[in-house]
């Protein structure tokens, strides 16, 4: 599976694909494409589009994995971050590669064991999973692969998720919807009545 990790930002937006066989990741490309703060932010947010487009015509991922946003302070900040990543999300919806959403916490957990963990521990994560020489950088590129191992490491378990689903929804009658126990309790004491 080639997955597409995303670290959405308007000056700086990390990217990294990598291929999952097995257990074992391998890295395909990861950088960061970066805006010019005199930019306008409608140009600013063109470019990452184009620029994510031509990323992902190139490596043809297959799903993309992008992190959610949490902000405590800075709300123009958070605004504007929230533009870039509906940006990336556009692009990948455009290319038709399915978004998948995790949580800072889901991702560190993925990694090092421990949602709370520290930056430079995920890092050094990162680097020993894809067996490189040394962490990627900016930043944004090495949270962007935590981002892609993270989906690597918890798609199995959705896509289990998913064939169980499935196999529910077979096993049960479309036309005749499941009743709850309080609708099976209630038929039961009607039955009774009848008698």
């Amino acid at each position: 599976m080639r997955i597409l990790g995303i670290d959405p930002g308007y000056a700086i937006l990390g990217y990294g694909i990598v291929d999952k066989s097995g257990n074992r990741f391998s890295p395909v490309e990861y950088g960061a494409v970066t805006t010019d703060k005199d930019m306008e932010m409608p140009h600013r947010l063109k470019h990452l589009y184009t620029e994510l487009m031509e990323i992902i015509d190139r490596c043809r991922p297959e799903a993309a994995s992008i992190e959610l946003l949490f902000f405590n302070t800075n709300t123009t900040t958070a605004i504007l971050v929230g533009q870039a990543r509906g940006v990336a999300i556009l692009a990948c919806v455009n290319s038709g590669v399915p978004i998948f959403e995790y949580t800072p916490l889901q991702i560190k957990q993925a990694l090092v064991g421990y949602g709370r963990a520290e930056k430079k521990q995920v890092q050094l994560m990162v680097k020993a999973i894809l067996n490189l020489k040394e962490i990627p950088k900016p930043d944004d590129t090495a949270d962007a692969l935590a981002a892609a191992i993270c989906h690597g490491h918890s798609a199995f378990g959705r896509q289990r998720m998913q064939k169980i689903e499935e196999r529910l929804r077979e096993e049960r009658p479309a036309s005749r919807p499941k009743k709850n126990r309080w609708e099976e309790l209630i038929a039961q004491q009607k039955k009774g009545e009848k008698k």
